[in-house]
């Protein structure tokens, strides 16, 4: 028995996938890649890591069905954590150089691009992490990596209580867009962790403790 919680990471055909599992696997985490349904369902955490176009992740995702099983899960209020584009999926709708694409809808909102003297938004950059983040417990004061020329601009989900707000973690390049969203059961970056050194690992293990109810 291993008390690592074990983490699926979805393989439905981006890339960069093996650098997130080991970072993961750095971070704490029995994490294993997998177009399993059943691993995915059953996992402690899913994983859903995204490069490219908006489109054409959404288009793998449906291909594969992983979005069903993303909704899944949420419905279910097991923890999912979008990576990049896996983060702009998340929400209503995508729009990259004329074409509109539809989201997952998980969140209102439309992701497009950054309004920045030079694009992509690629290296180092600070975050302004949002009041009761559990992501960035620790390093909030750190650098992270980006690399994107679209993001999400606009928070447009109103929370009611009892409903916990959601941590809100922005970034500027040009203008402020969101690094990191933390909403219940689902938490995202815009920025990737696996390439961001030991403060992405670090991030990476706070969401992992997150999954069993610990604090790392």
């Amino acid at each position: 028995m291993t008390d690592r919680p074990l983490v699926a990471v979805l393989d439905y055909g981006s890339g960069n996938v093996h650098s997130a599992v080991k970072a993961l696997e750095a971070a704490g985490a029995d994490a294993r890649l997998t177009k399993d349904r059943g691993l995915v369902m059953d996992a402690d955490g899913l994983v859903v890591p995204g490069v490219g176009a908006f489109s054409a992740v959404m288009e793998a995702l449906r291909a594969s069905r992983g979005d069903e099983l993303i909704d899944r899960r949420l419905a279910g209020g097991r923890k999912v954590l979008g990576i990049c584009v896996g983060m702009q999926v998340l929400f209503e709708r995508g729009v990259e150089r004329g074409v509109d694409t539809e989201g997952m809808g998980e969140w209102p909102g439309v992701v497009t691009e950054l309004d920045a003297p030079v694009l992509p938004h690629m290296g180092w950059n600070t975050v302004e992490p949002g009041e009761g983040s559990v992501l960035f417990r620790g390093i909030e004061d750190e650098r992270f990596y980006f690399v994107h020329s679209f993001g999400a601009q606009q928070w447009l989900l109103d929370v009611i209580p009892p409903f916990p707000q959601p941590a809100l973690t922005w970034c500027t390049y040009g203008q402020p867009f969101l690094a990191a969203v933390e909403n219940g059961p689902l938490s995202a970056t815009q920025f990737h962790p696996e390439k961001s050194g030991e403060a992405g690992i670090r991030l990476l293990s706070n969401w992992i403790g997150s999954l069993r109810g610990a604090t790392l």
